[in-house]
């Protein structure tokens, strides 16, 4: 178990960022004749909190590439949660995240962004994956925050998990008053209808 998932962290986020970032943003911006990366560069809240994403994101991208060479004391583990079972459940849980993730980012075609778009109005997605969650993308992300919690239980992946979700839900608000200005009622008769994550 120990030596999948070794192999299998690094590979897995590689994956993970490789399609629902990179390759999400280079399809996109090639439709849309315009970068979807649109997280602001200046001084405001939203911006820190851009920027803690990103923190957290290199973060985890380093921890999965450090964690097979280095000894698991190294990560302060949380012993009696070190359960092979819940691992089993943590690698589950991950390629759920990762197929869900994309399913709901091709499910917002040209409306996917990374960020919040104030220059182009973007279509509101309330179908598919949509219909069961307003932040499908954000709960695949949390989804595999969790899953790798489980897989690595430590204080490290609790760090992460922790900031992730905390981060992720600032985001949800900011976007979500976004929405409100661009969609007006039609948002709000979607918040309505169906529940912020699930």
């Amino acid at each position: 178990m120990e030596l999948l998932i070794k192999i299998f962290l690094p590979t897995y986020f590689i994956l993970f960022f490789g399609i629902s970032f990179v390759a999400k943003t280079i399809i996109v911006a090639r439709r849309i004749k315009k970068n979807p990366l649109v997280l602001p560069q200046d001084e405001s809240a939203y911006a820190l909190v851009g920027n803690y994403f990103k923190l957290c994101l290199a973060g985890i991208f380093l921890y999965v590439i450090l964690f097979p060479f280095l000894s698991e004391s190294s990560f302060l583990p949380i012993d009696s949660l070190d359960i092979d079972w819940f691992k089993f459940v943590g690698l589950t849980l991950m390629l759920l995240a990762l197929i869900w993730t994309i399913v709901a980012q091709n499910q917002m075609k040209d409306s996917w962004r990374i960020g919040i778009d104030n220059d182009m109005k973007t279509e509101l997605v309330t179908s598919g994956l949509f219909s069961i969650s307003r932040n499908p993308v954000f709960l695949g992300m949390i989804m595999s925050l969790v899953g790798l919690f489980l897989v690595t239980p430590n204080a490290f992946s609790l760090l992460f998990l922790t900031l992730g979700y905390v981060l992720i839900q600032v985001q949800i608000r900011l976007e979500e008053e976004f929405l409100y200005r661009q969609h007006g009622e039609k948002y709000l008769d979607y918040l309505i209808k169906v529940r912020r994550l699930i």
